[in-house]
């Protein structure tokens, strides 16, 4: 019986911590009276502003490699002249968010989870509980929103720099004509890429912050403790975000 045992206690430990990450998130989403706006704002700088240079960088060197590689694999059945559409439409509705999203993951759920839990290691969480000052309306709510709001637009921004990025490679490199780049482009990519996009945004977003807050929030005591909250809710956070893409994938694109 100590496989069966084993098998029903790994399940009720993995529905019991989901259910908690759920409450979790739904107390962060929805807890708004008070609503802190200058660390909503500070947030939104952090999150956003800060990690655009990052997400455009890996925008751009994607979608200019995208377009070497879609130019030589489609010259061997003589349809390199698909570079542009499929550039578009990778960028919009694949790369660009799951990039965009690991990139804020790799920058803002290590941050979070590094800061809430230097907080808790050094009691600053339980002098706000002191203060009659809710850590989850301080600490959690603004990050949680700052996050759905910004994410988007990174992926947004992502979007156009990595199609600039194939842009730039296809007009300089592979001989194709400025004019007849873009307008195959704009002919091939249709409202809803970029909407399921953006959408997948606000789920990247979500999870990003829902990592790094709980993460810290649970981590353990001492340096050692904030270190590996930290590297548990990177990895957390990139799992999640490739998990989401999938499921999402299928919800907008069978």
């Amino acid at each position: 019986m100590n496989p069966v045992r084993l098998t029903g206690r790994a399940a009720l430990l993995m529905t019991r911590g989901i259910g908690a990450v759920t409450l979790f998130t739904l107390r962060g989403l929805f807890r708004l009276r008070p609503f802190y706006r200058r660390a909503f704002a500070a947030q939104l700088v952090q999150i956003g502003w800060l990690s655009l240079p990052v997400v455009g960088l890996t925008a751009l060197f994607t979608g200019a490699a995208l377009a070497l590689q879609i130019h030589s694999g489609g010259a061997r059945f003589q349809a390199s002249d698909v570079v542009p559409a499929i550039v578009a439409i990778g960028m919009v509705r694949e790369l660009g968010p799951v990039l965009g999203g690991l990139m804020v993951a790799a920058r803002v759920a290590s941050s979070i989870a590094a800061e809430i839990g230097t907080m808790k290691v050094t009691e600053q969480i339980d002098a706000l509980v002191t203060l009659s000052t809710d850590p989850m309306r301080w600490l959690v709510t603004p990050r949680l929103w700052a996050a759905m709001l910004t994410v988007p637009v990174l992926v947004g921004v992502g979007d156009i720099i990595g199609i600039m990025g194939g842009w730039l490679v296809g007009t300089q490199s592979l001989g194709f004509n400025s004019t007849a780049y873009l307008a195959n482009t704009s002919a091939y990519l249709e409202r809803w890429d970029v909407v399921s996009g953006l959408l997948k945004g606000v789920v990247f977003g979500l999870i990003v912050a829902v990592c790094g807050c709980w993460f810290g929030i649970h981590s353990g005591r001492g340096a050692a403790g904030v270190g590996r909250a930290t590297k548990s809710a990177v990895v957390a956070a990139a799992v999640g975000i490739l998990a989401a893409n999938f499921v999402l994938t299928g919800l907008f694109f069978e």
